[in-house]
């Protein structure tokens, strides 16, 4: 009895040791690194709400002016924000891809805050594609579109020709991205407006050619 009682005693100081060592041990997914790090991102702007109507002025019916936006909470090693327009409602040539409004890299970023006016650029951004901001183009009717800011906080410039669109961007985001939000706007042509024909955007900066524009969604 003693004997057994000796042993029972050791193999419940083994089972601790090996429980005390199994806890000590960092979980199977740590050690391959956590999978989500992204910090959040916060993005407000004075032109309209998050998920709200976006006013005729921001339109390819009105003015054609870039909103202002303000982001917070950039990570302290943010070196220059991208930004990616699109539509969602509208798939091109019966694809599932959805309409592409206006791209732009290598805007400056100041930490924690950075403050992009309205209706110009941030000297150093590039335009992708070669055109500045085109703005909301949905046709007249009772149906909204969804147009999405996508913004993105890079830790490195971003070295494309300004002739490059989105695929070429995405690719060269990869393992630069530290944070991420999105803006949504919804638009409808309610008034009957027609484009007017005038350039968009009224800012320059690199990248800001005079190529022709395409029919906007």
């Amino acid at each position: 009895m003693r004997r057994t009682s000796v042993m029972g005693a050791v193999v419940l100081v083994l089972a601790a040791m090996g429980t005390a060592v199994v806890a000590q041990q960092p979980p199977a997914s740590s050690a391959a690194g956590p999978r989500w790090t992204l910090v959040p991102l916060l993005v407000e702007s004075k032109a309209f709400d998050d998920g709200g109507i976006v006013p005729l002025k921001y339109s390819f019916y009105g003015t054609n002016t870039m909103p202002d936006f303000k982001l917070s909470n950039l990570p302290a090693n943010t070196q220059t924000i991208a930004v990616i327009l699109h539509d969602l409602d509208v798939a091109p040539a019966f694809n599932s891809d959805d309409n592409l409004h206006w791209l732009a890299w290598n805007l400056p970023a100041t930490v924690p805050v950075t403050q992009i006016e309205e209706g110009k650029l941030p000297q150093g951004a590039v335009n992708g594609r070669g055109r500045p901001y085109m703005g909301m183009g949905a046709p007249n009717g009772p149906r909204y579109h969804h147009y999405v800011f996508e913004f993105y906080a890079l830790s490195a410039m971003i070295d494309l020709p300004a002739s490059a669109g989105r695929p070429e961007l995405l690719e060269a985001m990869k393992g630069k991205v530290l944070a991420k939000a999105a803006y949504v706007g919804r638009f409808r042509n309610d008034t009957n407006a027609r484009p007017p024909g005038r350039p968009g955007g009224g800012f320059g900066g690199p990248g800001a050619g005079s190529a022709p524009r395409p029919a906007a969604q």
